[in-house]
């Protein structure tokens, strides 16, 4: 009866075991890879060693070459913005504010600055459709419509090519995946954008204040390329470094050009270590949900069902048909001696005299 008891307890346990591991599995680990709401602020350093680029000082234009340049992007969740977000972006989506600055690291003179604000898909990471998306590179915000891969790239990243949007030319232009590389003991996923050329879009009053002074008057155009080169950590699809060889031209009507950026700007190691860090913890999290925590209680409820199975259908033990006789004897002493009777032979028969 005990058994009984003992194996329906373990037969329960088992079941739930194997409910939980399938909790775990297909409704704890989706809500797991997706950007969270309390995300803390993030920054990423980067610095262009020997870079040519334009200064602009009190209205000056002036083109300063072999100097270091250091970017820094900030990444701050907008909570209150994305409470407020309607369908069908509401529970979707995360609004983040996200501002550069671009300095030269001899006299820590600002060199570029932008702040923008946008909606992310919380699985994908990918920019989404968002009527108050702005960018503010100076002048005043005005809208944009981001889309494509950004700041991060989705949780289970592929090997695959992806939109990355660029800021400088306001569109989306494909990453092509690469290869495979270890970066701080991670597997990462190396993707490469090539941006070939393409018109950079300037106000027209600050284009006007840089021809005036650098093509002596004649209209031009700023001429943009850019071979951006990230290395994704594929499960988290976290950026762990980034390198970007930006070009800019100023070229006039008539052909002549003045170069007034060319600059090769990488993550510092420490930003590297950290985002390599951070990557692998949130990684062990989600194989920890996803992964080894539904194996565990699968196989845990397997052995508990089949211990209680067995328990279940065990026969219990009989005892024997017959017990064994005893014959007492009185011994000459007076003491009882029990010995166990046997079947008597022919020579124990008693034998009788016959006269």
């Amino acid at each position: 009866m005990r058994s009984r008891v003992l194996g329906a307890v373990l037969f329960g346990l088992g079941v739930l075991a194997l409910v939980f591991a399938g909790g775990l599995a297909y409704i704890v680990a989706p809500t797991v890879e997706q950007l969270p709401y309390d995300l803390e602020p993030t920054q990423s350093v980067a610095t262009a060693p020997n870079a040519r680029f334009l200064q602009i000082t009190t209205g000056k234009a002036e083109v300063v070459e072999g100097v270091e340049l250091r970017s820094t992007i900030t990444v701050t969740p907008d909570a209150k913005a994305t409470a407020a977000l309607e369908k069908p972006l509401d529970g979707e989506a995360v609004v983040w504010l996200v501002g550069q600055q671009v300095v030269r690291t001899d006299t820590n003179a600002l060199i570029s600055a932008y702040s923008t604000s946008l909606a992310l898909d919380r699985e994908s990471a990918a920019a989404q459709q968002f009527n108050k998306s702005w960018l503010d590179t100076g002048n005043n915000q005005e809208t944009v419509n981001y889309s494509g891969q950004i700041y991060k790239f989705p949780f289970g990243t592929e090997k695959k090519d992806y939109e990355i949007f660029d800021r400088d030319i306001l569109a989306a232009r494909p990453a092509k995946f690469v290869k495979t590389e270890q970066i701080e003991g991670l597997e990462t996923y190396q993707f490469t954008q090539e941006i070939s050329d393409e018109i950079q879009e300037l106000p027209a009053d600050r284009l006007a204040a840089i021809t005036s002074q650098l093509l002596k008057g004649e209209p031009g155009k700023v001429h943009y390329s850019n071979t951006r080169t990230v290395w994704v950590e594929p499960a988290t699809g976290q950026f762990i470094k980034v390198q970007e060889h930006q070009v800019k031209n100023l070229v006039a009507d008539s052909g002549q050009s003045v170069s007034i950026l060319d600059a090769t700007f990488t993550y510092t190691d420490d930003t590297i270590k950290s985002a390599a860090d951070t990557s692998a913890d949130n990684r062990q999290k989600l194989q920890l949900v996803g992964l080894w925590g539904p194996i565990g209680l699968a196989v845990l409820g397997a052995i508990l069902i089949i211990a209680a199975l067995y328990l279940l259908n065990r026969r219990p033990a009989t005892a024997g048909a017959t017990a064994p006789r005893h014959n007492a004897r009185h011994s000459a002493s007076g003491s009882d001696d029990t010995t166990v009777d046997t079947a008597k032979t022919a020579d124990d028969a008693p034998t009788h005299k016959v006269e």
